[in-house]
């Protein structure tokens, strides 16, 4: 993937950077080319070098059209819940390495969920103020909205989810408790029936 100057980027973990510029360098004797990024969180800038974007996973941040989508993806009520730690962390750290703003919100929403049940570890609390921090920076930025109306709209939008998440865990438990009393319904008249003949 090419970048050129002033192009808005996200660099995996770190947020989000404008590219500044592209120069030439040599470093312990191997010349190549960098990209001289500008994170906006810290206004540090950083060298990417052009030949390993793809590792580093540095992408293009999104585009205000997708802003809505990021909103409603955070509303929905799907939230993955692993019960094992190990796996769960796994998966949350995997999904904040591949730098995709729709995985963090997915991390987003199943930490925050968590959280509402029981103390998150260290390492998750940190991951979860990252993934918060990652989306509503991206937003921001691209939206060219105050960081304070995005979070008010990101912890809306959580308010959302979890809401419609009790909802479905209500519906399966009522659907339980209906499917258990009909199964014991059933299962007396078969023995009245049995005792009748």
């Amino acid at each position: 993937m090419k970048f050129k100057a002033g192009d808005k980027v996200i660099y995996p973990n770190h947020g989000l950077g404008i590219i500044e510029g592209i120069e030439t360098k040599t470093i312990l004797g191997t010349k190549g080319g960098f990209y001289l990024l500008r994170m906006t969180a810290t206004d540090t800038t950083v060298m990417v070098p052009v030949t390993n974007v793809e590792n580093v996973g540095l992408r293009r941040a999104i585009v205000g059209d997708e802003i809505e989508g990021l909103f409603s993806q955070l509303s929905r009520g799907k939230i993955d819940s692993h019960q094992n730690w190990k796996g769960r962390f796994k998966e949350n750290t995997d999904k904040m390495r591949s730098g995709s703003i729709y995985d963090a919100v997915d991390v987003l929403k199943n930490l925050m969920y968590l959280s509402r049940s029981k103390n998150l570890s260290f390492r998750e609390k940190r991951m979860l103020d990252r993934s918060k921090f990652l989306v509503i920076t991206e937003i921001a930025e691209v939206g060219e909205i105050e960081e304070s109306v995005v979070e008010e709209r990101v912890n809306s939008a959580l308010e959302k989810c979890f809401a419609a998440k009790k909802r479905a865990i209500a519906r399966r438990e009522k659907a339980a408790k209906t499917a258990k009393s009909t199964a014991r319904v059933g299962s007396r008249r078969t023995k009245r029936t049995a005792r009748a003949s």
